[in-house]
């Protein structure tokens, strides 16, 4: 543990938005009560940095930890040494901080997620990982930061990890194969003979080559394409056998779910791995519509008062998720077309 600063050594105030310029201001009320701390945390891949602070009387002391099992329990030692904490404020739940947000709930701290917008006055008052901490601790006194993390204990945990080997087998694939056409492209005697051929089958085709070997293009080019075609073979089993072990338990997590219409096991799981497995945390409608990119947010100004536009951040993934679920009930589901059909 490395302590950074001692009590008093730096004004803890939170930052308010005035004129579009970030102001360091006191809070005007305060969401916990007095004399319990909000401990910020600024996470890194190495190391953490933490930030006591009680809200009448500002920051405390900051400290640095190794991201390890032994420096998630120094800091939990450290924030109870200092006295009684409210919460935790952490930056990076999904990334960095997975592992320290899961050890805290675990023992039983109240953890709040801290997007990095909800924090974004800080840098009036320069970078540093003490600074961006203390900014966490004061995102949470302040209102501006309030989710649930995600928990990373259950079943949509583990199909995540299936998910983010899929995803990066596909890529692979996709990248192999569009490799395989563009130097096949070269050989206008193989181009004739794998006319008409899908990826598969051209794949299939090209690792019965036998080239010769020696620094003739034409030998040298039928090598590569071998070699590409069977790196490409080997990637789309792979991905098949991770979409098998990602049916599975997308069927056990979520049957109701793959049922539904136009819904296939990779969109369903990636709409699991969105929400997590505490959806609980998702209060209502218009957050899932939020979260996932599909919510209007208003658009007004001056003598246009009143419009709206839609909001285009939110997960990604769950967005183009809802689009193709969406586009596979516009051509195939009746009374989607027909609901389509009455708003347009």
């Amino acid at each position: 543990m490395t302590v950074m600063s001692t009590p008093g050594a730096m004004p803890g105030m939170p930052f308010q938005r005035i004129g579009g310029f970030p102001a360091m201001t006191a809070p005007r009320t305060s969401i916990h009560p007095a004399g319990r701390l909000v401990i910020g945390v600024d996470t890194h891949k190495a190391q953490h940095v933490a930030a006591a602070v009680e809200p009448a009387r500002g920051l405390i002391t900051t400290a640095s930890f190794d991201n390890t099992r032994a420096g998630h329990a120094a800091l939990a030692a450290w924030a109870a040494a200092l006295g009684p904490v409210a919460v935790f404020g952490i930056e990076g739940t999904g990334s960095y901080g997975k592992t320290l947000t899961a050890a805290l709930a675990a023992a039983g701290a109240q953890v709040v997620e801290v997007n990095t917008y909800a924090s974004s006055g800080r840098r009036a008052r320069g970078k540093s990982d003490a600074l961006d901490a203390e900014a966490a601790a004061w995102a949470v006194i302040g209102g501006r930061a309030t989710g649930v993390p995600k928990a990373c204990n259950g079943p949509v945990e583990a199909l995540r990890a299936l998910m983010v080997a899929r995803s990066g087998a596909v890529k692979a694939r996709t990248e192999s194969g569009n490799a395989l056409k563009a130097l096949l492209s070269d050989d206008l005697d193989l181009t004739e003979a794998c006319d008409g051929k899908n990826t598969k089958a051209l794949a299939l085709h090209l690792t019965r080559l036998r080239p010769r070997r020696g620094a003739d293009p034409v030998q040298s080019r039928r090598i590569a394409l071998r070699s590409i075609a069977r790196r490409w073979l080997a990637l789309d089993a792979e991905a098949a056998d991770l979409e098998a072990a990602i049916k599975d338990r997308t069927e056990a997590a979520a049957p109701a779910l793959v049922a539904a219409f136009g819904i296939s096991y990779v969109t369903a799981a990636t709409i699991l791995c969105a929400v997590g497995d505490n959806p609980e945390r998702i209060g209502s409608e218009a957050a899932l519509a939020k979260l996932a990119g599909v919510c209007p947010i208003p658009a007004g100004s001056g003598q246009t008062d009143g419009r709206h536009r839609l909001y285009r951040g939110g997960n990604r993934q769950l967005n183009r998720a809802l689009y193709t679920i969406t586009l596979c009930r516009m051509h195939h589901d009746e009374r989607t077309r027909k609901f389509v059909t009455e708003r347009i």
